[in-house]
């Protein structure tokens, strides 16, 4: 297990072409992956489709899968139902659906993409899902938990605002976070490391780790997800 609180950002994203077998390419990085974590993680990731973009439209047999729109607005589809979407959504998509996202606006759409493994349906094709849904502008709905929907250990999902000179402390202790920096700027502090946020920042937190977060002028904006790894008592 890693014993430290694990950093990444979206300053070099890679190309890749024909996402799901759409025409087009789709900018990408890893924030985080279940290497390292004792939770059941399978990636965190940041992703990008410009203009009439499109992430093609794919079923999902084995795991789980939340997006949060950062930015721009387009339509995602949950097998076969169209949704329309903008930055500050969640959808949340169960094992055994079918979904894809196209970009409507005239900018790039950006997500971040929290993927969850699963137990895999017997029969993909007509296995039901646990469920699957949108969720309305995260800043006004406030915490959710994903698992009442999606089923699985991720039980938190959280916009969060703090004002200048704001701290915030996360400890993963029987949980494991992770957050991904939306706006504004501040600083992330995990012992004598001192570490500069801004928009496009991620930090992951394995088990036995902390961190202490400061807003810095201008305040401190950020998505975060919490999850109970089997060995932190999932319920």
């Amino acid at each position: 297990m890693r014993s430290a609180v694990v950093i990444a950002d979206t300053t070099a994203p890679a190309d890749v072409h024909g996402v799901h077998g759409a025409p087009g390419t789709t900018r990408w990085t890893c924030l985080a992956r279940r290497a390292g974590l004792a939770g059941d993680w399978e990636a965190v990731e940041w992703a990008s489709i410009p203009a009439g973009g499109v992430s093609g439209e794919h079923l999902h047999t084995r795991t789980r899968e939340v997006y949060v729109l950062l930015a721009g607005e387009g339509e995602v589809t949950l097998d076969g139902r169209p949704h329309t979407v903008r930055a500050g959504d969640a959808v949340l998509t169960a094992v055994g659906t079918r979904h894809g996202l196209r970009n409507t606006g005239t900018g790039p759409l950006d997500w971040l993409v929290i993927e969850l493994p699963a137990d895999p349906p017997a029969d993909p094709a007509a296995a039901a899902p646990v469920g699957s849904t949108v969720v309305r502008d995260l800043r006004r709905t406030g915490p959710i938990d994903p698992s009442a929907v999606v089923g699985g250990p991720l039980r938190l999902l959280r916009h969060v605002e703090l004002a200048t000179g704001e701290r915030d402390f996360l400890l993963a202790d029987g949980v494991e976070h992770t957050a991904f920096v939306v706006g504004g700027n501040g600083r992330a502090g995990a012992g004598d490391v001192r570490v500069p946020l801004r928009p496009g920042t991620a930090f992951t937190l394995p088990l036995g780790t902390d961190l202490h977060l400061a807003a810095g002028p201008g305040g401190l904006v950020y998505l975060h997800a919490e999850l109970v790894p089997k060995s932190g008592g999932r319920r």
